[in-house]
């Protein structure tokens, strides 16, 4: 009697892959977070654990609710700009996953350049542990 293999499953129409608008970038950004929670103004340095135009993924130590309005600071440039919580995830230690999402898309806020939307993160370069070939000797010195 032989095995038979389901086929790998693609992400369908309605999946999450086919939901996000613009390609995330795993990267550690410090950001300042501004903010009012019960009543209480807070601040928050932290980093940033992803981004994209549309926002960040970030750990937060200060507590938020969903839709709640923040202020986001990027703290190489001090550019500011208005956010709404759009995810409040698991705790990791202290720390809770939060997801921010800009009023409007803002894809110059990281000054990063963002992949093409068709990019495969599998088809990226990768080192190959490999010594570079030493340069070619000059035959004009003796």
């Amino acid at each position: 009697m032989s095995e038979t293999k389901a086929p790998p499953r693609q992400p369908g129409p309605d999946s999450y892959e086919k939901k996000r608008r613009t390609q995330r970038v795993q990267i550690m950004m410090p950001i300042l977070i501004r903010g009012v929670h019960k009543g209480q103004p807070f601040e928050e340095t932290t980093h940033t654990v992803t981004v994209n135009a549309h926002g960040c993924l970030v750990l937060m130590k200060s507590s938020v609710v969903r839709t709640q309005e923040v202020m986001l600071v990027n703290s190489k440039t001090a550019e500011e700009l208005p956010c709404q919580v759009m995810f409040v995830g698991q705790k990791e230690g202290d720390r809770v996953q939060v997801g921010l999402q800009f009023a409007e898309r803002s894809p110059l806020f990281w000054r990063i350049m963002f992949p093409p939307e068709d990019w495969d993160p599998s088809q990226r370069k990768r080192h190959t542990g490999a010594s570079p070939a030493p340069a070619p000797a000059n035959p004009l010195k003796k």
